[in-house]
């Protein structure tokens, strides 16, 4: 390869690798698998080993991890957490091996699933926890002491009072946890996490201790980082020596006298990886011996003296038996590939989200053919390509709702189909929760069990007919007492005197979120006029497109909504807007709100800006006129000094709102 392009395509690897490293470390919402980010970080390093003049000091090769997160205190590692290099094949194994020996006449290994979590530091002072950090960029990590204390497999106190000790484990999330969490965040049309490690590290970085105390997070404890008071010799020894003070340590750590045996063992491993209740990405080879590590040293990036193997995704082919239609609360029409059951990483799979319309036709799928599936973070299967085509048609989405048989639609430039009918019966148990949530109508006490009963009991088929139950009905309800059932009746009376926007916002159209539905209220006043809005009144509106104008008066031309929202207003659910401007000091002007401030709440804040005719922004960028920073603001407040932006504090504010 010619330097030149060489040069090009280092650039275009450390652009992927930086842009999915923030997604998967600093947002715990990856975009690829790990194995394809492996692939992409191993082809870079080869490249700038090849090509040393390439090398920068801001190469993401030279990074571990990602930064730490500003919603916790740092904390320094004073034995750095580390990565290994990864390594994809025997040969690369039987590589390592020869570098060993170089320097080692007889090594020693011990081989052990390399779990897919989040890594994480633990001390304890004579026995006691006294704190918990994630490994940040293994220099410095977050200290998330309150929430490791959650987990019921991290010791609080050792079986024993060393003077001092810190260990390196991986905090993951089992599978029946996993899927348990998703279910319920399905059930919320909240976006599920993508994988287990995902929900392990979003879980774990929870501001509240309770959120993660209620996730089913686990530990395994697979490294001494320093000890006091007691002399280890080796890997295999340490492990023995935490597993009686009382961590769990890793599932297996056999030793291995050749590398043959390590190999062995590595393929073990990947045969049984789905045997395992959590999920693993690969297995790890280390040197035994601490002494010999220390001879063997490390490089700038790894360690010398260990390695770790990825396994690729499993794939496999079945026969697609039937698509499955099923309708969610937004009336979004999602198909499910029903396939003739396969064994993938361990679990029997019958059943793929095939996504919408547009992917099936990119992938040309029809009933009948053989297709290629996998697990996606060998947890969630997905469809990744037609083996064999029968010959059959493409297979269509049906052009009625399965449910109450409204006629579906697409709007010009969405992928996804929908029912326009809110009183779906498919839709009913998710369109209730969103109704009753706390950005919509906020009715306290109102959650998914309660609601989940009265649909149950026959008295709940609608938004409407919440405003008609009785409290003897209410207090009938599985663990739901009178004082329970009079406070959700009072929740219920308050909630009608809601501001219109949050009138519309709990209606459901498509597309309309919580800022288009205040948008909405303040500009048309009352939802009769709303009601009637034509497309061309609402795309005069300034952030309204076509697709969005399309959406609401399909909504509102649906008969069916149009009888419920009748109904809404006769039970007295307020249909006026309340909402008064206050002026236009701030008019034309954009702000951003970070951290925490003295005296108002961020809506409130919010509300203030808006009233002054402001607008309130997520993200600074080169048009924010003025950042509202409070305490613990973080890479708003950085940017915002980067760009040389104005920054307020609230009292600031709080001035220039009184002019």
């Amino acid at each position: 390869m010619e330097l030149e392009s060489a040069k090009k395509l280092v650039q275009e690897l450390r652009e992927k690798i930086e842009y999915y490293s923030k997604l998967y470390y600093e947002q715990d919402d990856p975009a690829i698998s790990d194995y394809e980010f492996d692939r992409l970080m191993h082809r870079l390093i080869d490249l700038e080993e090849e090509y040393p003049q390439l090398l920068t000091p801001d190469s993401p090769t030279h990074r571990v991890g990602g930064k730490a997160s500003n919603s916790f205190a740092p904390v320094e590692h004073v034995v750095q957490m580390g990565s290994l290099q990864d390594v994809f094949s025997a040969e690369e194994v039987i590589d390592f091996d020869r570098r060993v020996r170089e320097t080692i006449p007889n090594p020693v290994y011990v081989v052990e699933p390399k779990i897919d979590g989040l890594s994480v530091s633990l001390e304890y002072r004579d026995g006691i926890l006294v704190r918990g950090s994630t490994r940040g960029d293994g220099f410095v990590g977050e200290d998330v002491t309150q929430n490791i204390r959650t987990i019921s497999s991290v010791p609080l106190r050792l079986n024993k009072p060393i003077p001092f000790v810190e260990v390196r484990g991986e905090v993951y999330m089992p599978a029946a946890s996993f899927e348990k969490v998703v279910a319920q965040q399905e059930l919320k049309e909240e976006k599920p996490f993508k994988n287990p490690r995902n929900a392990a590290a979003g879980s774990l970085r929870q501001k509240n201790p309770k959120i993660t105390a209620q996730r089913g997070l686990d530990i395994f404890v697979f490294n001494l980082q320093q000890i006091e008071g007691v002399e280890v010799n080796g890997h295999k020894e340490s492990l023995d020596l935490l597993k009686e003070l009382g961590f769990q340590v890793s599932p297996s750590y056999p030793q291995a006298d050749s590398i043959e045996k390590a190999i062995a063992e590595i393929e073990r491993i990947g045969q049984n990886r789905g045997e395992y209740s959590f999920d693993i990405d690969g297995a790890v080879v280390k040197v035994d011996s601490l002494a010999q590590r220390e001879q063997l040293g490390a490089t700038a990036k790894f360690p010398k003296w260990a390695v770790a193997f990825k396994y690729p995704p499993e794939e496999k082919i079945t026969t697609l038996l039937d698509v499955e239609v099923q309708v969610g609360r937004t009336g979004a029409l999602t198909p499910t590939a029903i396939f003739e059951p396969i064994q993938l990483a361990g679990t029997t799979v019958s059943r793929a989200v095939l996504h919408n319309q547009d992917f099936i036709d990119e992938k040309q799928i029809a009933v009948g053919d053989k297709i290629i599936v996998r697990k996606a973070g060998d947890i969630i299967p997905e469809v990744v390509a037609v083996a064999e085509h029968c010959g059959q048609a493409v297979y269509q989405l049906p052009e009625y709702c399965p449910s109450c048989h409204t006629k579906v639609v697409r709007e010009e430039g969405v992928a996804a189909i929908y029912c326009p009918n809110m009183q779906c019966p498919a839709q009913l148990m998710r369109n209730l929760i969103h109704f009753a949530s706390r950005n919509a109508m906020d009715i306290d006490g109102m959650g998914p069990a309660v609601l989940e009963g009265l649909v149950h009991a026959g008295w709940v088929k609608s938004a409407a007919d919440l405003y008609e139950l009785t409290q003897e009905q209410v207090a009938s309800l599985e663990r739901m007492g009178k004082k329970s059932a009079e406070n959700l009746m009072n929740a219920l009376e308050k909630s009608k005197e809601n501001d219109l926007s949050k009138v519309v916002f709990a209606l459901g159209i498509p597309n309309v979120g919580e800022k288009t539905a205040a948008q909405l209220a303040e500009h048309f006043g009352n939802m009769e006029k709303l009601s009637v809005a034509t497309e061309q009144q609402l795309v005069e509106m300034e952030g309204f497109g076509e697709i969005v104008a399309q959406g609401i008066v399909r909504f509102f031309a649906q008969e069916s909504n149009q009888q419920e929202i009748e109904r809404l207003r006769k039970v007295g659910i307020n249909m006026e807007s309340k909402k008064e401007k206050a002026g236009d000091i701030f008019a034309g002007k954009t702000f951003v709100l970070t951290g925490t401030l003295p005296t108002l709440k961020r809506n409130d804040a919010k509300e203030l800006i808006e009233s002054l005719g402001g607008k309130v922004s997520s993200s600074v960028s080169k048009k924010t006129s003025y950042v509202v920073a409070g305490e613990e603001a973080g890479s708003k407040l950085d940017k915002a000094n980067e760009l040389g932006i104005a920054v307020l504090s609230e009292a600031e504010l709080l001035e220039m709102a009184r002019g």
